[in-house]
C-alpha cells in the first residue's frame, strides 16, 4: 500500500521546517517516554516548535498507529457507505475548502463524523442522514440565524449547524463561517 500523498507532503515539509527528517523525530518522541497521543503532541509542540498537525503526524508514527492515515480513510469510507454514497461529494468539496484555509488543519476521523482541528476543533461534517450532511461551525457569540441555526441537540462540540443537502449548498456564505471558525482556534 503506497503512502498517502498528503502525508508524504507533511513529511518533507517536517524535514524542510527542522533539517531532520520523520524518522528523527519518531525516535525523539519514543526516547522521551510518553506513551500516550496527547502526551507527545504536546512534547514536539513546546519542546520542539511543531504545528499540531506535524506534532500529530509524528505521534500517530511513534505509537505505530494510523500514521498514513488509511485506518482514517476507512473511517470516512464506511461514513459514505451505502445509501449515504452521494453525499460523499458534499464531503470532498467542504474538504478542499477547509485544506485551503492553512496548513495546520487536521482532519480528525471518528466514527459517525470527521472533527475538523487546528488547535482546537473548529467544526465538523456529519452525514447525518441519507440525504443530508451537517456542518458543525464553532463561532461563539454569533447568532443564529437562517441557514446557520444553532447546533441545539445535534453535536455539543459545536456551536451552530449548517444542513447541506447538496454540493452547491456549501456556498461562500457557509464558506465564510467556516473560515471564521478556523480563524478563531488559532
Amino acid at each position: 500500500m503506497s503512502k498517502d500523498p498528503q502525508v508524504a507532503t507533511m513529511e518533507a515539509n517536517i524535514k524542510e521546517k527542522t533539517g531532520k527528517p520523520v524518522s528523527h523525530w519518531v525516535k525523539t518522541a519514543k526516547a522521551s517516554g510518553l506513551e500516550k497521543h496527547g502526551q507527545i503532541v504536546k512534547f514536539l509542540k513546546e519542546e520542539h516548535a511543531f504545528t499540531h498537525g506535524y506534532a500529530n503526524l509524528v505521534a500517530h508514527q511513534a505509537l505505530a498507529s494510523s500514521a498514513d492515515h488509511h485506518d482514517d480513510d476507512d473511517l470516512v469510507a464506511a461514513q459514505y457507505a451505502g445509501p449515504k454514497a452521494d453525499l460523499k461529494a458534499i464531503y470532498d468539496k467542504v474538504v478542499q475548502a477547509v485544506n485551503g484555509f492553512g496548513k495546520d488543519v487536521e482532519l480528525a476521523p471518528k466514527k459517525a463524523y470527521v472533527s475538523l482541528r487546528r488547535k482546537k476543533q473548529f467544526g465538523l461534517i456529519q452525514p447525518s442522514t441519507k440525504t443530508r450532511v451537517d456542518l458543525g461551525i464553532s463561532i461563539k457569540g454569533k447568532a443564529p440565524e437562517g441557514r446557520l441555526e444553532a447546533s441545539g441537540s445535534f453535536n455539543a462540540m459545536v456551536s451552530h449547524r449548517v444542513r447541506l443537502e447538496k454540493a452547491a449548498d456549501f456556498d461562500a456564505e457557509v464558506k465564510q463561517w467556516l473560515k471564521e471558525a478556523y480563524d478563531a482556534a488559532g
